[in-house]
């Protein structure tokens, strides 16, 4: 037996910790000891009931996982591997990883680059992968100019955090977004050159504005992502990759043709095994285990479901881990 965050609609939606059994593991061809979950906005939509995120039911909870591996009947991987899962529809329609135990296939396994632990892997989680991603895709766009700043949106969640924290570590002058401009001297210690209110970016804004930043990473959307590509420089390109504000866009095609602006799309479900090696292997290389101290919250498995209503009521900063280990 193991104890297990589910999900389930038998009639009523319901989030409990439970007890269940091996039977209660899905098809998988390796079985991992879960040390570390975290939770995204995406479990915690799942979590709370707030959006149909879930599509087989009954579903543990968790997106990510990382730990240990017990069985394998895969050839990559063998019995005590320290491996990280992100994505794949776990947690969505394949049993997460909010649990002591999961069953998951091999060829979406990651090998933990060192120095990470699989606690560092969840203070990371999908949030810093997918904000690696973002810093990949404007890499490969060229937008990078060290002449210019890279606003971040978002700044004091787990891809803004973590974003910022990557941007100033490869020598840009990063300015942060939040709506939270209490958290400055947190955003300024992860690297940050400067913070502005996200009010400055929320509301309606003219198709074209004020030339600033050379790149962007926009987890916000709506509103926010129409006045970030308005305030591009020429030649620059805004990674988008969240949907916190809005899954609109209320924009013109301005930005795009007047200004050679790109948007361009990151999305982390189903990345190819490739590209998620190289985005972890840029995380081992480019972003400080120790400030991953400052990014993570810490909470047992038994407080997994308050810490999902704290994170949709917008009261938690940076990255929350959960401890499977109750």
């Amino acid at each position: 037996m193991f104890k297990a965050l589910v999900l389930d609609k038998d009639p009523e939606f319901q989030a409990a910790v439970r007890e269940v059994g091996e039977d209660f593991l899905p098809e998988g061809d390796v079985t991992v000891a879960i040390e570390y979950s975290t939770i995204n906005y995406k479990d915690a939509l799942a979590i709370t009931n707030s959006a149909p995120i879930v599509r087989s039911w009954p579903m543990v909870a968790g997106i990510d996982g990382a730990g240990t591996v017990l069985e394998s009947a895969h050839a990559a991987w063998k019995r005590g591997d320290k491996v990280v899962l992100n994505g794949f529809g776990v947690g969505e329609l394949h049993k997460g990883c909010i649990a002591q135990r999961a069953r998951l296939k091999g060829d979406w396994l990651v090998r933990i680059p060192e120095p990470f632990t699989t606690r560092d892997a969840m203070a990371i989680g999908t949030a810093g992968y997918t904000a690696m991603l973002c810093v990949l895709a404007l890499e490969r766009y060229g937008a990078l100019k060290h002449d210019g700043e890279v606003l971040v949106t978002g700044a004091t969640g787990g891809v803004g955090s973590i974003a910022v924290a990557l941007l100033a570590k490869l020598g840009l002058k990063v300015i942060a977004a939040t709506g939270k401009t209490s958290e400055a001297d947190y955003l300024k210690a992860l690297g940050a050159s400067g913070v502005i209110d996200r009010a400055e970016l929320s509301a309606p804004g003219k198709p074209l504005q004020k030339e600033r930043w050379c790149a962007v990473v926009d987890a916000v959307g709506s509103h926010t992502l129409a006045n970030a590509c308005a305030q591009t420089r020429y030649g620059g390109a805004v990674a988008a990759c969240g949907l916190a504000q809005g899954s609109d866009l209320p924009a013109t095609v301005m930005p795009f043709i007047l200004r050679a602006v790109a948007l361009l799309g990151v999305e982390s479900v189903t990345v190819p095994l490739a590209l998620r090696q190289q985005a972890w292997g840029r995380l081992a290389r480019d972003l400080d285990p120790k400030q991953l101290d400052a990014i993570t919250s810490e909470v047992p498995l038994s407080g997994a479901i308050e810490a999902a209503v704290r994170l949709i009521a917008g009261q938690v900063r940076g990255r929350i881990v959960v401890r499977t280990a109750d």
